[in-house]
């Protein structure tokens, strides 16, 4: 998908280069909720130094998410940022996994496995969404999901407890406030 030429900077620590790219994915981003599909437009910003080691790679990716709502199951697609940064070792070793090939690196590996990492793994349409309704699978209101939350009857002695420790609170409130 895409690989950088750093012919010119093979070699030579200290010697930086920044590039630009637009790339499109050549498959699925991700496997759930979220993923960026096959065929989305990535917009890269690249900076390639070279170190000692090898050339190390820091890099900038903005495109376009598409999920699944974890909570209401409605499709939505968002702007998705991610960076990484990565050191392609001119004689890699098992510790490192990229290395430079010949005069030039393959940034796909590093930018595929940045991505699917970034991917949330509960994705919501919006921080508020309320959901599907229990019972009837309905998507409801913000209003009926603040009633609905129930007690669950093995809790109900502590929401009682809860409640006194409010009234006396209020008891102490109201003496001061004398």
């Amino acid at each position: 998908m895409y690989e950088e030429n750093v012919r010119d900077l093979v070699g030579r620590p200290g010697e930086m280069r920044e590039r630009e790219r637009t790339v499109t994915t050549p498959e699925a981003f991700g496997e759930s909720l979220a993923v960026v599909p096959a065929g989305e437009q990535m917009q890269l910003d690249v900076r390639l130094e070279s170190v000692h080691e090898g050339i190390l790679v820091s890099a900038h990716v903005e495109t376009t998410m598409h999920a699944q709502c974890g909570r209401c199951l409605e499709d939505f697609t968002s702007a998705f940022e991610v960076e990484f940064q990565e050191l392609f070792a001119y004689t890699p070793t098992e510790a490192e996994e990229y290395g430079v090939h010949g005069d030039h690196v393959n940034l796909e590996p590093p930018l595929r496995d940045a991505v699917v990492l970034a991917l949330p793994f509960q994705p919501v349409c919006r921080p508020d969404c309320p959901g599907l309704d229990p019972e009837t699978g309905e998507l409801r209101d913000a209003e009926a999901a603040a009633e609905s939350v129930a007690v669950d009857p093995r809790w109900a002695a502590l929401a009682g407890l809860l409640a006194e420790d409010e009234k006396d609170l209020n008891r102490v409130t109201d003496f001061d406030s004398k």
